[in-house]
C-alpha cells in the first residue's frame, strides 16, 4: 500500500498519498503559467506578466513535489506484474518535466533582478520557449500517469491505506474482466469470475444481479435464473431494482420457453419505464 504520512522506521514525511492531487495543481498551474507568460510578451493584458511568474513559481514547485511524492508512491505499483517499465516511463517524463521547469523558474527569477533589467525581455522569451518544451514533457508526464492509472491500475486501491479499497479493487477487475470474456463467446469463464466477484460482496444486491444475470447469459439457465429470482419481490422499493428484477424475470421466463409470462412482465415494464430501449427491443423478439 501506499506509505502512510510518516515511512514506517523514518522520520521522513511521505507525500505518496498526496501524489495525485499534486500532480493535477503542478499540471494547471504550468499550463497556465505557460499561456500568460507568452500572453504577456504581446504587450497586451498586462496582468499576465506578473500572473505568469507566480504561476510559474507556483507550478515548478508543485512540479518538485509531484516527482517527491512519485518517488514515495512507486514502490508498490512497479511491483505490479508488468507494471514496471510503465511505472519509469511515467517516473522519467516526471523528471525531465521538473528539470525544465525548475530552469524556466530561473530565468523568471533572474528577470525580476533589477540589476539584469536590460536583459529582462530576452530572458522572459526565452523563458517562453523553454516554457512550452516544458509543456510537451508535461503532457508527455501526465500521459503516462493516466496510463499507469487506467491501463495498470497504478496506486488504485492502495492509496488511502484502508484494505477494503483493494477488495473493491479486485471486484471491479472480477467484473471487467467477465465482462471481456461474455463478449468473446467465453460464457464459462465470464460465469466463473462473476461467481467469485459475489463470493467477495456476498450481501451487495448489484452482484446478486450479475449472478442472475449470468445464470441467463453465460449458462443458459432460464430455470434456475426464476428460482434466484424468486427471492426478490415482486414489486421492489428500488425503481433501478425493480427495473433489473423485471428485466431479468423476463430474459428468465423467455428462455425456459414461457414466453407469455415475460410478456406480461415486459408489458408492466414499458407501463412505468416508457420508451426504454431494453423494454422495446425484449417486446419486439417475443412478438
Amino acid at each position: 500500500m501506499f506509505p502512510g504520512p510518516f515511512t514506517k522506521g523514518s522520520p521522513t514525511v511521505s507525500l505518496a498519498a498526496l501524489h495525485p492531487a499534486i500532480v493535477h495543481f503542478a499540471i494547471a498551474l504550468l499550463f497556465a503559467g505557460v499561456l500568460f507568460r507568452w500572453v504577456s510578451l504581446t504587450g497586451r493584458a498586462a496582468f499576465t506578466a506578473p500572473a505568469a511568474a507566480v504561476l510559474l513559481f507556483a507550478g515548478t514547485l508543485g512540479a518538485v513535489l509531484a516527482v517527491r511524492s512519485g518517488t514515495d508512491a512507486h514502490g508498490p505499483v512497479e511491483r505490479v506484474p508488468g507494471a514496471r517499465a510503465a511505472v519509469g516511463e511515467h517516473e522519467e517524463w516526471g523528471e525531465r518535466t521538473r528539470n525544465i521547469f525548475l530552469v524556466v523558474a530561473a530565468l523568471e527569477a533572474v528577470a525580476l533582478v533589477p540589476a539584469a533589467r536590460r536583459w529582462r525581455k530576452s530572458t522572459l522569451v526565452t523563458s517562453a520557449v523553454v516554457g512550452l518544451v516544458g509543456a510537451v514533457a508535461l503532457y508527455e508526464a501526465g500521459a503516462h500517469g493516466g496510463e499507469l492509472v487506467y491501463s495498470y491500475a497504478g496506486g488504485v486501491g492502495i492509496r488511502s491505506g484502508d484494505t477494503a479499497d483493494v477488495g473493491r479493487l479486485l471486484v471491479a477487475g472480477l467484473y471487467h474482466q467477465a465482462m471481456v470474456d461474455r463478449k468473446a463467446g467465453k460464457g464459462a469463464e465470464a460465469a466463473r469470475l462473476i461467481e467469485q466477484l459475489v463470493q467477495r460482496a456476498p450481501g451487495d444486491t448489484s452482484a446478486q444481479l450479475l449472478a442472475i444475470e449470468s445464470l441467463i447469459v453465460d449458462k443458459q439457465d432460464g430455470k434456475a435464473a426464476l428460482a434466484a429470482l424468486a427471492r426478490f419481490p415482486a414489486r421492489p422499493d428500488s425503481r433501478f431494482v425493480r427495473f433489473r428484477v423485471g428485466i431479468l424475470r423476463a430474459d428468465a421466463f423467455a428462455l425456459a420457453g414461457m414466453r407469455d409470462s415475460a410478456r406480461a412482465i415486459l408489458e408492466t415494464l414499458a407501463g412505468e419505464f416508457a420508451n426504454n430501449r431494453a423494454v422495446q427491443e425484449r417486446m419486439a423478439k417475443i412478438k
